[in-house]
């Protein structure tokens, strides 16, 4: 099995020693930063989105990054290098970094920034053939008012209560409302419904995030005629829906066939495997050139 490579605040280091100190703010208050990368032949895929997105969620906590963007980019890349396996999936976080008790991050002296290279499975290859199942979970999205989900922070404690909700359920997955009602998202992926020809994706502005594989989908419609928009959607359109599936870093494309009990029409559908097809070509195209 292979071995996760842990890079710390400026250099690679064994797993026993790539260690955070107990009162540093990430831990304590969820008081930083991420981004999950996927790496294909070596090569990160769309790098620059990812390190733009970080630098932005950054700045709208008030986070100075303790490395620039060229940095940034010589650890991804050298923590690839370490790494026993041409495809994977990087981890970047940044915390406030080590500091007094209390929500004040005054007292913080420096960020600390660290990357775990690995692998990640959101499900199986047989769930991809076949589809999966979703709930809508009683747990709530919190919109632009709250958290604006542009930011990509260290709270998830919505997703992973959605997360739970799903398990004991026994569906594999769970889409969150936003205190509206609208459909926004899985616990951590994008959400694309079709009707008839069309494909429809909620607005960020409802409480999706600005998901890089999400823009990816968008950019293949457009590459292959396929309309798409971003509309506000209930769930009265997820269960009339013709098909369903999620994007995202970790989850690449996985086809939805049944959402809280009720089967949809195809999964995967004609329009998934479309997509799914031209986004591995895509993969290839830009990890191997």
């Amino acid at each position: 099995m292979t071995a996760p490579i842990y890079w710390l605040n400026g250099r690679i280091r064994p797993a026993a020693e790539a260690v955070l100190p107990l009162n540093d703010h990430g831990l304590l208050y969820g008081d930083g930063v991420f981004e999950g990368i996927r790496f294909y032949h070596r090569r990160p895929f769309r790098l620059t989105a990812h390190l733009e997105r970080l630098e932005a969620s950054a700045r709208a906590l008030l986070l100075e990054l303790p490395y620039d963007r060229a940095a940034l980019e010589r650890a991804v890349t050298e923590t690839i290098a370490a790494f026993d396996g041409s495809d994977g999936y990087l981890r970047l976080v940044a915390t406030r970094g080590a500091g007094t008790l209390g929500l004040d991050p005054a007292g913080c002296a420096a960020p600390n920034l660290f990357l775990i290279a690995d692998r990640v499975a959101v499900v199986g290859a047989g769930r991809r053939e076949t589809g999966i199942e979703l709930i809508t979970a009683s747990t709530r999205r919190p919109g632009p008012t709250v958290l604006d989900p542009r930011i990509k922070s260290l709270n998830y404690l919505n997703n992973i209560l959605a997360k739970l909700e799903a398990r004991r359920a026994g569906a594999d997955e769970a889409l969150l409302l936003n205190q509206h009602g609208y459909l926004t998202e899985g616990t951590a992926e994008n959400l694309f419904l079709a009707r008839g020809a069309i494909l429809y994706t909620p607005p960020v502005s409802d409480g999706a995030l600005d998901g890089i594989t999400r823009a990816v989908v968008l950019e293949l419609c457009a590459r292959e005629g396929i309309e798409a928009c971003e509309r506000s959607l209930t769930p009265y359109d997820l269960y009339t829906a013709d098909e369903c599936f999620l994007c995202g870093t970790g989850a690449e494309l996985i086809p939805v066939r049944a959402a809280d009990g009720r089967p949809l029409t195809a999964a995967p559908g004609p329009l998934y495997r479309r997509l799914e097809t031209a986004f591995r070509a895509l993969i290839d195209e830009e990890s191997t050139r």
